[in-house]
This record gives structure tokens, C-alpha cells and sequence, in this order.
């Protein structure tokens, strides 16, 4: 007999009898820009604990390098070119089925906490939500609004400070704009803020049914600006705070030869990003607080992962755009609670589209069209899935479009031009491939060559010729992406997305 899990109503809106389940609540956590490879005892010692008491994916891919479609496959578990939201279409079509969706009809109250633009109502991810919150609506800040960006001149000011007046309540934001500017310390807040409405979200809740919450908590996104007290930790020694954060923080236009970067600005742009996962790992602490203090902790699957990685200078790049590197689709991915509790480290090929499947079937919810939409693949320990031998990636358009790079900067490089393509990834434990529409493909070692420094596509064409065919069974031929009017956003929107180096 399944265990009743306390709840026999919401049994009857979807719930699987046959699940054994030990926990009723789900809380997903993304960690926007996170990169696997810069986690660990020292940036995320929070995070390192839940590894050590729950089960830890050293091996999580993202089926995509940027925020928009990355969430669009973790909501509905397809790739980029199976969801089809991209650069070039930047919309969540309402005919797919999505993870909110799933845990609204099988009767839980689902809240969403976002602090990136993209995923909001505008671009089509507030479906199923019972409330999704925009953290700008409720106080901003520099990092999430954007509005002052250093160097800006009275008028530019002016101008932002009217797209976030009316982007929302024009009464609320009036008072927020004062907050942030006159009352609010240096450096990024949005997840603090966040996780203190969180805290009293579950302090005051009255609901007897069991609750999906989504947070995605941005700071490690450009710009990094972390509270001083985290920069200090981990700045290269003798920079200075000042020095560190009056450095240019602007992909696109580091891409474009705007302007360039040394070594050492890199240097310590790599030590304000770390300082900005030590700041948001400490907001994973309170969040868990939250739900301990709430007793609701033990009843909890709680999941936190990346959405995709950054490049700091590695291979040439600042951002995450144009390409499909390991440092761009490894993510941090650890889950706890129920039957993840105490299970160690698994080293399988896993993405985060998998999530979907895995939450349902821990919970014990049958959702068969979200099932049968996309590729998803339970990772609860007693899945008779079988495991991945490969992980796929897609980059269907570049953001912003090389038009828009155009009409900003005027010449853009060859170097630039040349990434206006599509691409896509196949990655086993020994090989991964990427190749372009335009012909371009690369063949790593990376088991020999993890870093993806070395192309050895020349001298081993039966690899390529193998891994080429993995692609063209996995997908449609590679074609241009179909695309579609641009959504007509708030000026407000634009201005945020600009900012986070999107427009």
C-alpha cells in the first residue's frame, strides 16, 4: 500500500498510488551562471554539506549555455530546438506542458521567486505558478534592475529611473527606487531579499497542501558585485574592493573589442564571481533555515543546480554566449531529502532536464504528457531508466543578434561574425563533439583534455564520424532556426536584459 504522504486529495489530482515517497514539498533552487567547476568547501560550503548529507551529480549538463532556453528544458524536459525557445524566439509556446504545470494539477500551491528577467510571465514562464514573484517588484537593487550603471551620465539616469517607475506598481516602485538608492548598502542583496520573504511566506502560510517552490537567485550573473565583506575574502592578494569593482563589466562589448581585459582584471573578476557564489551560498543556508524553522525541512526534496556556467576569460570568452564548452554546461546538481538522502556521489552523464521526470516520480505524481513531451529521465535510485551514455547541448541562436551587435557597435570582428550559427554538442565520458551549421566541428579528449583546450577532430575522423551520426539520430538535421517576431517587452525589461548583457 502507498503511503498516504498525509495528503489523499491531492492523491486523487494525479498523485502515482504506487509511489513510496518520504517527502511532500519540493523546493528547486538555480543558481543562475553557476559553473560546476567553481563550487566547493570553499565558495559553497552550504552547498557542500547538502552533498555530503544528500546525493551530489558530478557529471549535470545543461542542454544549453544561457539562461532562457536553459530554463525553458528544465521546465518542460526537451532540448533547445524541441522547445524552441532562443535567441530568436524568446517566448515559452503555451502548448508545452511544464514542471509548475504538473505539481498545480496534482493539487500542490505552487510560488515561484524570480530574479531574472527572462523568466517571468513576459516570456511565458508563470504557467502553472499560483503566484510567480518578480524580487525587482519588491525591492531592487543595482544587480537585479540594473538602473545605475556605472559611467552613466544625469540623463541616462533619469531615463532609468522612469522604466523601472512604471515597469510594475508605479506607488511600490517609487518606494524602491528610494530604498535602493538612499538606504541600501553596497553590493548585490536580491537573494537575501528573497530568501526573507521566503522566511515569511512559510511563517505565514495556512495551507495544509504540500507546496512546489521555484527560486532562482541571480547574483553570480554579471555584474558581479558582491557585498564587500565576500569580495575581501576572495580577491587576489593586494586588490583592492574599489579596484575590483570599477572594472568594465560588458561581455558583449568585450567580445566586440570595445575594450579589453588583462590578466589580472580577469584575476579579479574571477574573485568577485567567486565572492558572489559565497554570497548566495549563505542565502541557501537561510533558505534552509526557513524551512527548518517552518518543520518543514524533513518533508522536503530540496534541489539546487545551475542553469549554466561562464566563461571568466576561458577560451577568450567573458559571458556565456557563442559557444558550448564543459565551462558553460557542467553545473552544480544536488538534491536532498526522501531517497536522495545519504546517497553519495554519482558520477553518470545526467542534464538538468532529467529534473522534471526526477521530481514527479520522487513525489509520486503521474503526469504523462509532460512525461511523453521530452527526454526527461528519472534519477531517483530506484529509476528503471536506463542511464545516459551521452549528453546533448544546443546553442540555436546567438543573443543579442549579431544585427543588434551591429547596430550597437558598428564593425563587429570576424571573430564575432563567425559565431551567427547554430551549434550542438554530444559529450560522453571520453569524447564530446560540437558541431556548426556553417561546417565548424571540434573533437575533445576529456578524459586526457577536460579543460577542452586541444582539438583532435583531424586525427580521429572515426570518432567524429561517430559522434556526428549520435547528433543526426538524436536531432533533425542541422537547419536555421525558425524564428519568430520579437516579444514586445517593458521598457523596464529591455533595460534589465541590456544590463545583464542580453540586448
Amino acid at each position: 500500500m502507498a503511503e498516504s504522504n498525509g495528503h489523499d486529495s491531492v492523491s486523487a489530482n494525479g498523485r502515482d498510488p504506487e509511489s513510496h515517497s518520504t517527502v511532500r514539498n519540493v523546493v528547486l533552487v538555480v543558481l543562475d551562471t553557476a559553473r560546476a567547476k567553481s563550487t566547493g568547501p570553499e565558495t559553497t560550503p552550504t552547498m557542500t554539506q547538502l552533498e555530503a548529507e544528500g546525493t551530489t551529480f558530478d557529471n549535470a549538463f545543461a542542454a544549453a549555455p544561457w539562461t532562457l532556453p536553459s530554463h525553458a528544458s528544465l521546465f518542460t524536459g526537451t532540448y533547445p530546438s524541441e522547445h524552441g525557445t532562443h535567441g530568436g524566439h524568446t517566448y515559452l509556446d503555451a502548448d508545452l506542458r511544464t514542471l509548475p504545470e504538473a505539481f498545480a494539477d496534482a493539487g500542490y500551491e505552487t510560488i515561484g521567486v524570480s530574479n531574472n528577467t527572462w523568466i517571468t510571465e513576459e516570456f511565458g514562464f508563470d504557467r502553472g505558478f499560483d503566484e510567480l514573484r518578480k524580487g525587482w517588484q519588491f525591492i531592487q537593487s543595482d544587480a537585479d534592475m540594473g538602473a545605475v550603471v556605472r559611467g552613466e551620465d544625469l540623463q541616462e539616469k533619469l531615463q532609468a529611473a522612469r522604466n523601472r517607475l512604471f515597469d510594475g506598481n508605479p506607488v511600490v516602485n517609487a518606494a524602491n527606487i528610494l530604498y535602493s538608492e538612499v538606504f541600501q548598502p553596497a553590493g548585490d542583496d536580491g537573494a537575501d531579499r528573497s530568501t526573507t520573504w521566503v522566511d515569511g511566506w512559510l511563517e505565514e502560510r495556512s495551507e495544509d497542501r504540500p507546496f512546489f517552490l521555484f527560486c532562482n537567485f541571480i547574483e553570480p550573473h554579471v555584474e558581479y558585485d558582491p557585498p564587500k565583506a565576500y569580495a575581501d575574502r576572495f580577491l587576489p592578494e593586494g586588490a583592492s574592493y574599489d579596484e575590483a569593482t570599477a572594472i568594465r563589466q560588458d561581455p558583449r562589448a568585450y567580445d566586440c573589442e570595445d575594450y579589453s581585459l588583462s590578466d589580472r582584471e580577469f584575476a579579479l573578476l574571477r574573485g568577485l564571481y567567486r565572492a558572489e557564489l559565497a554570497y548566495v551560498d549563505d542565502q541557501l543556508a537561510a533558505l534552509r533555515r526557513a524551512l527548518e524553522d517552518a518543520n518543514e525541512w524533513d518533508d522536503t526534496l530540496f534541489v539546487v543546480c545551475g542553469d549554466h556556467g561562464e566563461h571568466i576569460g576561458e577560451h577568450g570568452f567573458f559571458g556565456h554566449q557563442y559557444n558550448l564548452y564543459d565551462t558553460l554546461l557542467n553545473v552544480p546538481l544536488v538534491v536532498h531529502g526522501g531517497p536522495f538522502t545519504g546517497g553519495g556521489r554519482r558520477a553518470e552523464l545526467v542534464q538538468l532536464l532529467d529534473l522534471p521526470a526526477t521530481l514527479l516520480k520522487t513525489v509520486g505524481i503521474d503526469d504523462p504528457e509532460l512525461d511523453e513531451q521530452g527526454s526527461s529521465r528519472s534519477l531517483h535510485p530506484n529509476s528503471a531508466a536506463e542511464p545516459r551514455d551521452a549528453v546533448f547541448a544546443e546553442y540555436v541562436a546567438p543573443q543579442p543578434s549579431i544585427e543588434r551587435l551591429e547596430a550597437r557597435f558598428g564593425d563587429v570582428p570576424d571573430r564575432v561574425q563567425a559565431f551567427d550559427r547554430r551549434l550542438r554538442a554530444v559529450r560522453t565520458r571520453s569524447y564530446k563533439y560540437v558541431r556548426g551549421d556553417d561546417g565548424f566541428e571540434r573533437l575533445h579528449d576529456v578524459e586526457t583534455d577536460p579543460l577542452e583546450h586541444t582539438d583532435i577532430a583531424a586525427e580521429e575522423p572515426e570518432q567524429v564520424r561517430v559522434l556526428r551520426e549520435r547528433l543526426e539520430e538524436r536531432f533533425e538535421p542541422l537547419a536555421e532556426a525558425a524564428t519568430a517576431d520579437d516579444v514586445e517587452m517593458r521598457e523596464g525589461t529591455k533595460q534589465r536584459l541590456a544590463d545583464l548583457g542580453y540586448l
